[in-house]
C-alpha cells in the first residue's frame, strides 16, 4: 500500500510492526464508518451485520491454525494473550498441584514477565537455555518436563534473531504428558503455517499488526482436548463477552481487520515468502560486505529477518548513523526504551562486544528495492 509518510528512509523493522494492507486499512474503515453496530446487540440489524463479521473473522484466523472457530479468543494482542494463557492457568495449577512450568531463556518479555509473577506466587519455572544457533533443543525441553508441569511455554519463532524454534518436535515428545503447551506465535502466525496447525499445541497467542493488520486486536486459540477446553481463568471479569475469558465491548473494526488479514496470509503466502526471500539474498550479500557475523542459524531462520554483529561497530551508532535511510532495530520493540544487553544474544553465549554490535534487519513483501550500497557507507563512516 501507499503511505503519505515522506520519510524516505526504507523500512526494515518488520518484526516489530509490519505495515497495514490496504485492503484491511478499507475492511476496518467500513466497519468504522458504515457498519458500525455492536456485536452484542441482537434486536436490530446493525449488531447482527457485526455479530456476523466478528464470526467470520473468527474463522478466518483459526483456519491459518486448522483450529476450530468457536477456539478464538479475541484480545489486544500477543501480550494479552500470553498473560491470559499462562496467569489464566495459574489457579488449575494450584487446584491440582502442578505448580512446575517450563520455558525457554529467548522468551519475549510477554512471556517471561508473567511467569515471573507466577514465580512469586510459589510457582518453579525452569527456563532451558538455546543453543549456540539461537534454537532450544527439543529433548532439552522434554527433559525439563516433570510429573508436577502445569504448562510448557515455547515461542514459534525467535523476535530478535528470526529463529524458528523446533515447535512440531516438542509437541510430539509431549504428547504423552498432560502438560498445556503454550506457544507465542507472534512472530509466526500467517508466516509459518505447519506446525502452529499441530492439534498437540493448546494455547496459541497472536497479534494483528505482525500480519500486516491493525495494532491493538489479536487473539488467543483455545484448542480443546477431545470436548474439555484449556481451564481458563479469566484475569478481568465484566459483560461475559468471549466467553468470559475477555470481557468488554468487542472492536469490531480491529477484529474485522484481523480476519482480513488472517485471509490474505493464507491467500498469498507463498508470493509473500518468495518475495521475502528474494530480498534476503541482497540482505545477505551486502552484510556479508561488511564482514558481518550472523546471529542465529541461517537455515533456521526465517525469510524476513536476520540479525547481524558487525565488528567494530557500536549498533546504537549505527541506527543513528542511518537515520533517513533505513529504519532498523537492535532488539525487540518491548524493549527499545532501555539499553540493556539483549537477553537472547546473551543467552546463546555471544560475546559482550559481539551483542552490543548486533543489528535486527526485518523487512516484508512490501519493502522496496534499497540502496545498500549507501547504506554501506553510512555503516563503515562510524565503524
Amino acid at each position: 500500500m501507499t503511505s503519505d509518510n515522506t520519510n524516505e528512509a526504507v523500512y526494515l523493522d518488520s518484526n516489530a510492526t509490519t505495515p497495514l494492507e490496504l485492503a484491511v486499512l478499507q475492511e476496518m474503515t467500513h466497519y468504522l464508518a458504515v457498519e458500525f453496530g455492536n456485536a452484542g446487540s441482537r434486536t436490530h440489524e446493525y449488531g447482527q451485520t457485526a455479530k456476523s463479521r466478528v464470526q467470520r473473522a473468527r474463522e478466518q484466523v483459526a483456519a491459518v491454525v486448522s483450529a476450530q472457530p468457536d477456539e478464538v479468543v479475541f484480545t489486544s494482542g500477543a501480550t494479552e494473550s500470553n498473560n491470559i494463557a499462562l496467569l489464566g492457568l495459574a489457579p488449575h495449577g494450584e487446584s491440582s498441584a502442578k505448580r512446575h512450568l517450563v520455558t525457554t531463556q529467548i522468551e519475549h518479555k510477554a512471556v517471561l514477565e508473567p511467569l515471573e509473577q507466577l514465580q512469586k506466587r510459589g510457582f518453579d519455572v525452569t527456563f532451558v537455555p538455546p543453543t549456540t544457533g539461537g534454537w532450544v533443543d527439543p529433548e532439552a525441553v522434554a527433559s525439563a518436563v516433570q510429573r508436577d508441569t502445569l504448562a510448557v511455554s515455547v515461542m514459534h519463532i525467535n523476535n530478535e534473531t528470526g529463529v524458528r524454534q523446533p515447535i512440531g518436535e516438542i509437541a510430539n515428545l509431549l504428547r504423552d504428558h498432560p502438560a498445556y503447551l503454550h506457544v507465542d506465535a507472534a512472530q509466526g502466525f500467517g508466516k509459518e503455517f505447519d506446525d502452529l496447525s499441530d492439534p498437540r499445541i493448546d494455547l496459541i497467542s497472536i497479534s494483528g499488526h505482525k500480519i500486516f493488520g491493525p495494532k491493538g486486536v489479536g487473539a488467543l486459540i483455545t484448542r480443546r482436548r477431545g470436548y474439555k477446553r484449556p481451564p481458563l481463568t479469566p484475569l478481568a471479569y465484566g459483560g461475559g463477552q468471549e466467553r468470559g475469558l475477555r470481557p468488554g465491548t468487542l472492536p469490531v473494526p480491529h477484529i474485522a481487520g484481523l480476519g482480513t488479514a488472517a485471509q490474505l496470509a493464507i491467500d498469498n503466502h507463498q508470493a509473500r515468502t518468495d518475495a521475502c526471500l528474494k530480498y534476503r539474498t541482497d540482505v545477505l550479500t551486502a552484510l556479508q560486505e561488511l564482514g558481518a557475523e550472523f546471529n542465529g542459524d541461517l537455515d533456521r531462520t526465517v525469510a524476513h529477518t536476520v540479525n547481524v554483529s558487525i565488528p567494530g561497530l557500536d549498533s546504537e551508532a549505527a541506527i543513528v548513523a542511518l537515520k533517513g535511510s533505513a529504519a532498523i532495530s537492535n532488539g525487540s520493540a518491548c524493549t527499545s526504551h532501555s539499553y540493556e544487553p539483549s537477553h537472547v544474544l546473551t543467552a546463546m553465549g555471544l560475546p559482550a562486544d559481539r551483542v552490543s554490535s548486533a543489528l535486527r534487519i526485518s523487512w516484508s513483501h512490501l519493502t522496496p528495492a534499497t540502496d545498500w550500497r549507501g547504506i554501506r557507507e553510512r555503516i563503515n563512516a562510524v565503524r
